[in-house]
């Protein structure tokens, strides 16, 4: 258990800031889910779309620190060989 103030604070701090950062992270999955939807409908225009949506969202969670740049290229290059492949 924290006893000093900063102690305490870091612990007020860090439940705010997993807070934040679980709320970019299902946002940027929701986006994911979007594609996989539309590669899985077989509607290649769709999924084009949802993807080109889907490439800043994931720029802006490696920015922000949520994901490491490499999951984050591997992401966006297995779904664009997906939707390539449609």
């Amino acid at each position: 258990m924290a006893n000093t103030p900063q102690a305490k604070k870091r612990i007020r701090r860090n439940n705010a800031r997993a807070e934040i950062n679980t709320n970019r992270i299902s946002r940027i999955r929701s986006f994911l889910k979007k594609v996989e939807g539309a590669i899985a409908g077989g509607d290649k225009a769709a999924a084009a779309e949802a993807l080109k949506a889907a490439q800043p969202e994931l720029a802006r969670g490696v920015a922000r620190g949520v994901l490491h740049k490499n999951t984050a290229s591997r992401k966006m290059s297995r779904l664009s060989k997906r939707v390539a492949s449609l």
